[in-house]
């Protein structure tokens, strides 16, 4: 195995370590993540639906196949944790509630990046 294709499992790793549980936190509406998202201003119903597409968008990018619905899924993520920063620093915030969402942000970023080319909406032409 090459050094991209583990650099590509353990960034997966991390943004499903990091995205999977805060989504079924959501899901399952417990106060932990609920009233977090209370105090940004963001109502429950958004905060499940959140959720929701987190689990969703975690698997998306952990099975095998289905190379546009994975683009989707990197793509939600990206809002997801950008808006989190933002709407975090617009409440004041502390810096961490900022910075955490562009910390997993870069691991994002770099399984998009590092994925296998049967992992890829367009797989890169052969070397010639």
């Amino acid at each position: 195995m090459n050094a991209k294709r583990i650099g590509y499992w353990i960034a997966t790793g991390l943004v499903v370590f990091f995205i999977l549980p805060g989504g079924l936190f959501s899901v399952l509406r417990l106060p932990s993540a609920i009233d977090g998202m209370r105090q940004l201003g963001i109502p429950v119903w958004f905060a499940v639906l959140l959720g929701i597409w987190k689990v969703l968008g975690s698997i998306a990018i952990l099975v095998p196949r289905f190379p546009l619905l994975k683009e989707w899924a990197y793509a939600g993520l990206f809002f997801d944790l950008t808006g989190a920063a933002v709407c975090n620093a617009a409440n004041h915030a502390v810096w961490w509630h900022i910075a955490a969402p562009l910390f997993v942000l870069i691991f994002v970023v770099a399984s998009w990046a590092w994925r296998p080319p049967s992992r890829r909406l367009c797989p890169a032409a052969p070397a010639i």
